[in-house]
């Protein structure tokens, strides 16, 4: 008798599930967060595998080290996609959302995408200005609490620097840094206790770790990006004595070298500084055309003073370079250390258009 697709399928399916419960965690914990949520379907048995807290413990902790890039779209008349481009698969996902968040939503909502960390999601109502959380393995969705500084949309949370921190199988940290009558002021809110904590941050102490050294337990929140200096608050994971954060300002300033008249474009994140160069674009009746010549990556802030400067530390090899040199017009970028490893995502309108 001819076997049938569905007959094969099945059968690989049985298969599949017959295998020892460590051999079927080993294989997911190498695959996608969105091809983990495909099998979550596939039958009971996977499903509670992949609900299991400790798998969910395993996933988060290996989903460290794995990078992905996220894009927002929004279409009119037509539901939301959130396109996913991930470093280990090598290849973009999309992520049906709507129908996820279509508990919170109401009609009209104005639906925009935060940020991501693990399985957590935070998108905003720029509405309501309210935060939703989604949690992609478990389908739980939820409206976060307001912070101490009411509703806010999209426009006040692109000045904030953020970081979403996942705490345990089922819980995050959202953290956020902004200024209060002209004082950085750390808000982080905890999906265990369903709170908000707020902390005026001080000035920089001697004693501090080298910001690069991200591993010993803090994150590095961009408040105010200038030219010449930058405001930017450590923020130590752990409470202090008094059960509160202890955030510190740190002001880097940037010794600008003679650069031959090319446009520079400087590019933040977790305690260092891409410097993008250009040429074109600034004389009169140009087209704004520009050209990317170098990129150089900055650091190393010392603490163990009053003063502290962003410090040189490489340039972007030329094989790379080549690859991503291209004209345009307009660029932006972002920029994560995390467990030794710094990536940076350059967006540019390519050839100007």
């Amino acid at each position: 008798m001819m076997e049938t697709n569905h007959d094969s399928s099945s059968t690989n399916t049985i298969g599949f599930c017959l295998l020892p419960s460590e051999i079927i965690q080993n294989i997911l914990l190498h695959l996608a967060l969105p091809e983990i949520i495909c099998l979550k379907s596939l039958n009971r048995f996977v499903a509670d595998v992949i609900s299991d807290k400790y798998f969910v413990r395993a996933y988060n902790s290996q989903a460290r080290s794995t990078a992905w890039v996220f894009v927002y779209k929004k279409r009119w008349n037509r539901d939301a996609l959130l396109h996913g481009f991930n470093d280990q698969s090598n290849r973009w996902f999309s992520f049906q959302i709507d129908s996820l968040l279509k508990p919170i939503i109401r009609p009209g909502d104005d639906i925009y995408f935060l940020t991501a960390s693990c399985n957590v999601f935070l998108f905003v109502s720029n509405t309501r200005g309210e935060v939703i959380a989604l949690n992609l393995v478990t389908k739980a969705v939820k409206t976060i609490p307001p912070s101490p500084l009411g509703p806010r949309g999209t426009s006040s949370w692109r000045r904030s620097g953020m970081k979403l921190v996942i705490t345990g199988s089922d819980h995050f940290q959202f953290l956020f840094v902004d200024l209060v009558r002209n004082s950085p002021v750390l808000f982080v809110y905890s999906s265990q206790t369903d709170t908000w904590q707020s902390t005026e941050a001080r000035e920089g102490l001697a004693g501090m770790p080298r910001v690069c050294q991200k591993e010993d337990g803090h994150v590095f929140l961009n408040v105010i990006d200038g030219p010449y200096e930058s405001m930017v608050t450590a923020v130590g994971l752990e409470r202090d004595a008094h059960n509160n954060y202890a955030p510190i300002v740190l002001r880097p300033r940037f010794n600008r070298r003679p650069c031959d008249g090319q446009n520079l474009l400087q590019v933040y994140g977790d305690g260092s500084m891409l410097v993008i160069k250009s040429s074109g674009g600034d004389d009169d009746g140009d087209t704004g055309v520009r050209m990317l010549n170098d990129i150089e990556l900055w650091g190393g802030l010392r603490l163990n003073g009053s003063w502290h400067n962003w410090e040189y530390i490489s340039k972007v090899p030329c094989k790379i370079k080549e690859q991503i040199r291209k004209p345009y017009r307009a660029m932006r970028g972002c920029l994560e250390r995390r467990d030794g490893i710094i990536r940076a995502v350059l967006l540019s309108n390519y050839d100007g258009s």
